[in-house]
């Protein structure tokens, strides 16, 4: 089992990770490489459902091959760190978007430095506690260096 540092703890948006599988090349692939070679993925029940849900949308059908969609939720649910999101942080709103709070919520439980979203609302949040949001570009950017 792998050391858990908490300074590598991401929590990455659903549309990170699926702008990561409909374009290699881009920040945010580049980004969850970085996370899921160098640091630990975070999902909450919630957030891993929404990944899921989303990632079988019949849109993507075109972009994203029912194999990578497989792969990506079991390299998903394989590597990532699990966090139950306590009662108390369920109450609490963030966003303009109260349905983006979930992502906030799971990185507050994981005690999670990043949450990595290309969502407007999300970005316009002010700080909350430590945890810094950021962009997949400025995540790279602000990887720690080891």
């Amino acid at each position: 089992m792998r050391h858990l540092d908490a300074g590598l703890m991401t929590v990455v948006d659903t549309n990170v990770w699926i702008s990561a599988a409909l374009s290699s090349a881009d920040a945010p692939s580049q980004m969850l490489r970085m996370v899921l070679l160098r640091g630990i993925v975070v999902f909450s029940e919630a957030t891993f459902a929404e990944l899921e849900t989303r990632l079988w949308k019949p849109k993507f059908d075109r972009y994203i091959s029912l194999e990578a969609r497989k792969a990506i939720l079991r390299d998903g649910r394989a590597t990532a760190l699990r966090v139950e999101i306590p009662p108390e942080l369920t109450k609490q709103h963030w966003s303009r978007d109260p349905g983006d709070d979930v992502f906030i919520r799971t990185a507050l439980a994981a005690q999670a430095p990043r949450l990595v979203s290309g969502n407007k609302d999300l970005l316009s949040v002010p700080v909350v506690e430590r945890l810094r949001i950021r962009t997949p570009a400025q995540a790279l950017l602000d990887w720690p260096q080891k």
